[in-house]
């Protein structure tokens, strides 16, 4: 479970303190999926952040599974966020000189308690991403669309509780862009992970069972998209020889 009490957000300005998201509240189960929109500026990315325990909230509590990850050490908040959080980010962020296995297993290279069958899992998830036949590439020889598949093979090399995503589609064509949006629904329903993605695409987040809106610093909870109710989940779920938590 994803809860967020009472979340604010201030940055400190030459001018005083700026204000970016005030009072957020909100909760999600594992299984489901959000779509955050609003204009630019507005404090989405902010909020992103937050829940990925990359920078603290000014107020409020944030916890993941029972746990407050800005109450761990630096080293601690680091491996919190390498085994329970996965991102997607509008630039792919690949390494060049890997190639698309290498990339997908980057994560579990600084994972203390990595699983020995991290390698087999990566094979699966580049097979389910579409990629099968490119796994020895490398991002130089890869469209933008191919890249981004990348990207969510491995945010989810590590079957994290939570995914983010950050204008995922955001730099792809519209039939790159529809493909992405697509996958990430549908890997989200077989892992029964959390799934948030802020953007500013209408037609991404027409897809989300869940929308919300952030207006004048606070999140507003809208009618959500046509993608139907999550997949009902289990303690287990097992997909092409995969196993997830939920």
């Amino acid at each position: 479970m994803l809860q967020v009490e009472n979340v604010s957000k201030q940055y400190d300005t030459p001018r005083g303190p700026l204000t970016v998201l005030s009072d957020v509240s909100f909760s999600m189960a594992p299984g489901e999926a959000a779509a955050i929109t609003g204009p630019s500026g507005s404090g989405k990315s902010s909020l992103l952040y937050i829940l990925g325990a990359l920078e603290p909230p000014s107020s409020g509590v944030v916890t993941l599974g029972g746990r407050n990850p800005f109450t761990l050490s630096p080293a601690g908040v680091a491996a919190f966020r390498n085994s329970e959080i996965g991102f997607v980010f509008q630039d792919h962020c690949l390494l060049p000189q890997c190639s698309v296995l290498e990339n997908v297993l980057v994560p579990t290279l600084v994972a203390a308690g990595a699983a020995g069958d991290d390698l087999g899992r990566a094979r699966v998830l580049v097979e389910q991403v579409g990629l099968a036949d490119r796994i020895d590439h490398r991002p130089g020889e890869l469209s933008g669309g191919e890249k981004q598949r990348v990207a969510i093979a491995r945010a989810l090399i590590r079957a994290p509780r939570l995914v983010l995503c950050d204008e995922p589609t955001g730099n792809l064509d519209q039939e790159s862009a529809s493909m992405v949006a697509s996958l990430l629904l549908d890997l989200h329903r077989r892992q029964q992970n959390i799934l948030i993605v802020v953007t500013h695409s209408e037609r991404l987040a027409a897809q989300f069972p869940i929308r919300f809106e952030i207006v004048d610093r606070r999140l507003t909870r809208r009618s959500g998209g046509p993608s139907g109710p999550p997949v009902p989940g289990t303690s287990i779920v097992r997909s092409a020889g995969l196993q997830y938590r939920t």
